[in-house]
């Protein structure tokens, strides 16, 4: 985990790259990115779960 030291030197840098006008606008866009992102994940998650499920009933009717 960075330090709060690290943290600040990041967001000079990042400050002095982007300009104070353009940072709003890439925070948002990287929040919605990470958003979508983790909804994604979360629905492929979801699906290898029912198909667990459904492998273990199909195993249950076999026997």
């Amino acid at each position: 985990m960075p330090g709060p030291l690290s943290l600040i030197i990041i967001g000079v840098v990042a400050l002095l790259v982007f300009g104070p006008k353009k940072l709003p606008e890439l925070g948002k866009a990287f929040g919605s990115s990470l958003r979508e992102f983790k909804n994604a994940t979360k629905g492929l998650v979801d699906d290898d779960d029912d198909n667990t499920a459904t492998k273990k009933e199909e195993q249950k009717e076999i026997r």
